[in-house]
């Protein structure tokens, strides 16, 4: 891992994703809608920046997925198995198509 220090907007990025309790999840829009000043593919970005920064040691990258209850592929390396491993190990279930449908488990009202 370099020692890359994360821009300010990712921080404040991060700061939310460490938010999101266990068990729950959130989309990267809602994140950009809860900072109002970024996009969603912009927090995808912080979240992908993450494998090359120690930051990904406390920030639970693993919460944090599409707005269509769906995980997406996390950078170059690591993909969705990992991420829905993860998931899965938090107690979060998905439907048969691959989605988290369930309310109980979006952190703020699931956004489909």
């Amino acid at each position: 891992m370099s020692e890359n220090k994360p821009t300010p907007l990712y921080t404040r990025i991060y700061n939310i994703v460490r938010q999101v309790p266990t068990g729950k999840v959130v989309a990267y829009g809602q994140i950009a809608h809860m900072l109002g000043s970024c996009s969603a593919r912009q927090v995808g970005y912080a979240m992908s920046a993450l494998k090359e920064s120690k930051e990904m040691l406390d920030v639970p990258w693993q919460r944090v997925i599409n707005s269509q209850g769906r995980c997406s592929s996390f950078g170059g390396g690591i993909g969705t198995s990992m991420q829905t491993q993860l998931l899965l190990q938090e107690g979060i279930r998905f439907n048969d198509s691959g989605r988290v449908t369930d309310p109980a488990h979006w952190w703020i009202e699931k956004p489909f």
